[in-house]
């Protein structure tokens, strides 16, 4: 499978993985009925998924494919900032809080999960 992806140009590659990336954002986006619980999943899933991604320490196309575009097209670092920046305007600083801290120790508590998993 490797062999396979070298074989095809890195810009390629990334945009497989951002076109599945998409669809499988859109995919939570359906199943939580969006807003901040689809985007606080992507968020952490794409974290847990990256931190084990890099500790396998992948071959580049492999890193290209799932890492830069799967990974990147599936969180949504704009639509957490929305969220947050939403939660203020409308006066819930309890809410805004909750996204902003909770969003990022989790999703930091994903990257070490996804490495551990891999052995790493």
């Amino acid at each position: 499978m490797t062999a396979a992806l070298d074989s095809v140009p890195t810009p390629i590659l990334v945009g497989i993985g951002g076109a599945a990336g998409a669809l499988a954002r859109y995919a939570v986006d359906r199943l939580l009925d969006g807003g901040r619980r689809s985007t606080f999943a992507v968020n952490v899933l794409g974290s847990t998924l990256l931190g084990a991604i890099v500790a396998a320490s992948l071959p580049a196309a492999a890193l290209a494919l799932v890492a830069t575009g799967f990974c990147g097209a599936f969180t949504t670092f704009s639509s957490f900032a929305l969220n947050v920046t939403r939660a203020l305007d409308s006066g819930r600083v309890d809410i805004a809080l909750v996204d902003a801290v909770g969003t990022l120790a989790a999703a930091l508590a994903g990257v070490w999960v996804g490495s551990a998993l891999v052995g790493v």
